[in-house]
């Protein structure tokens, strides 16, 4: 039976399950950007991993993931969503398959830079699913509530279930453990999504823009983690830094003369979403960094173990999943995004400040909960406007790649945020040593003392950060509160109008 204009914008009945689905998925996308770190003493070892060569292991997974991003948004905008989303599922489950049964080095590096390319076909399509499938303003805010606070504290659960893993049973399982996450989500988005008609972008695939961006992409990831490795003055760093602007600068030029650009520029100028992928890019750099300190604070300073160090990361995924759904999505509904997105990017620089009181003998309950607290509610309220704003508004033939630049901003925002505050770190790290030295009596507690000294000066820099992003969000962010329209989106590509109708949100100025 033909549809008709009232059929096409009724909501999708299965669109609550389809949610299971979709956030499963970016479960298991965000939590083995962590789960790994646990496990990977273990698997050097086995592996026979040198010391030069392992962080390998985390940056093959990065770059692929980071440079193929926008190539796997615009995938999904031509291939199809649902369809993206399951092959990406079902090769993220072989290639974490063939991480855990890796018998050599050549073997794990190449099933983590499968893992980041397929990784890259499914982020996107996921946060593009779900922002045709909610059409509904109220409803979207739920979603996407629910979205975003899996999306800040998926890395957390990472910790916890990488601990358990890898101290229970083996690091082999920290890789097996996808398996079912993703044949469950890859099964269930077959039989319960279903995509809405007219949103598919025919247009043909822009070739020298997936070439320049992938490149430019992969040449600034690996210029921030060749920055920590060899010191930002190093001759590769810089060159890479320049081999990136000089690619990026080209692809925006190519993006801006070509008839079906892989990036349209319109995606990225309109002021809104470009403040949100600014924002948000620059909060992860911030978060990312927090993780690493916290983690190494934890077993190192304090001795927990990695179980130990999983749960006391809970606060800050509790604090996130309050923050996105019973604040975010409550008022995202009543207030203009960026009275959401600015408070709660102030909120998590308060619990940062915290943080920089951090020393040797600091109490958990009485300092690190607290400030977690306050990072989990700032960020889950930020995150969950920022996820609904990036997509809103967005013609259908666009979903995927604007979905793309929201996690091409968090990737991005991670690599400089681990290289940016590492070195930070461990410049502020040394100068303490060399400066105490001569009257120390106690080596190691010198050692610890510097190493906290470390944490708190790249902490500062952190709060410093966060609140750029709050004057970004409050500033370039001029959207007023969600109103609900109805528009005609275009599902050629080629600025014909679709055939039916789509009502999807948009943000009333």
């Amino acid at each position: 039976m033909p549809k008709t204009p009232d059929t096409a914008a009724l909501p999708d009945p299965n669109r609550w399950k389809a949610l299971v689905f979709i956030a499963l998925a970016q479960l298991m996308v965000v939590l083995d950007a962590t789960i790994v770190n646990i496990a990977l003493p273990s698997a050097q070892q086995d592996l026979g991993i040198s010391d030069a060569n392992r962080q390998w292991v985390i940056t093959a997974y990065a770059l692929a993931f980071g440079g193929l991003l926008l190539f796997g948004g615009r995938i999904a905008d031509i291939w199809g969503r649902k369809r993206t989303f399951v092959v990406g599922l079902l090769g993220f489950a072989a290639a974490s398959a063939l991480g855990g049964a890796a018998t050599n080095e050549a073997m794990m590096l190449g099933s983590r830079a499968l893992q980041g390319a397929f990784g890259a076909l499914l982020a996107p399509a996921a946060l593009s699913l779900l922002a045709v499938t909610f059409t509904d303003v109220r409803e979207r805010a739920k979603a996407f509530g629910i979205f975003g606070a899996i999306a800040g504290g998926g890395g957390a659960v990472g910790l916890i279930l990488g601990g358990f893993l890898t101290e229970y049973l083996n690091w082999r399982w920290t890789f097996f453990v996808n398996i079912p996450f993703a044949i469950v989500a890859a099964a269930g988005a077959y039989f319960v999504i279903r995509e809405p008609a007219g949103g598919r972008n025919r247009s043909p695939l822009d070739i020298p823009g997936v070439v320049l961006s992938t490149l430019g992409l992969v040449a600034l990831v690996y210029g921030f983690t060749r920055a920590e490795s060899d010191g930002w003055a190093a001759g590769a760093t810089v060159g890479l830094f320049i081999a990136s602007a000089v690619l990026l600068l080209a692809f925006v030029f190519v993006e801006s003369k070509v008839k079906s650009p892989l990036l349209p520029l319109r995606v990225l100028m309109e002021r809104n979403r470009g403040g949100v992928y600014l924002s948000l890019g620059l909060a992860v750099i911030s978060m990312f960094g927090l993780f690493l300190f916290l983690t190494y604070y934890l077993q190192i300073v304090k001795g927990y173990s990695p179980v130990m160090t999983g749960f006391a990361f809970l606060p800050m995924i509790a604090g996130m999943i309050t923050g996105s759904t019973q604040i975010g999505a409550r008022l995202m509904t009543r207030v203009a995004p960026r009275y959401l997105m600015g408070p709660g990017f102030l909120v998590a620089a308060l619990g940062m400040l915290l943080l920089t009181q951090l020393e040797i003998g600091s109490s958990y309950a009485g300092l690190i909960l607290p400030a977690q607290l306050l990072l989990g509610l700032g960020m889950g309220t930020a995150f969950m406007p920022a996820m609904s704003l990036a997509t809103h508004g967005i013609e259908p033939r666009d979903a995927g790649v604007a979905s793309a630049m929201v996690n091409t901003s968090q990737q991005v925002g991670g690599a400089i945020g681990t290289a940016l505050l590492n070195t930070i770190a461990a410049s502020a790290t040394t100068a303490y040593i060399a400066s105490h030295a001569a009257g120390a009596t106690n080596e190691q507690l010198l050692q610890a003392q510097a190493m906290v000294h470390g944490y708190a000066s790249a902490i500062w820099w952190a709060v410093g950060i966060l609140l750029v992003s709050a004057t970004i969000a409050l500033t370039l962010i001029n959207t007023g509160r969600p109103g609900t329209t109805k528009i005609a989106g275009s599902g050629t590509g080629t600025g014909a109008d679709a055939e039916a109708e789509l009502k999807i949100p948009v943000i009333a100025h």
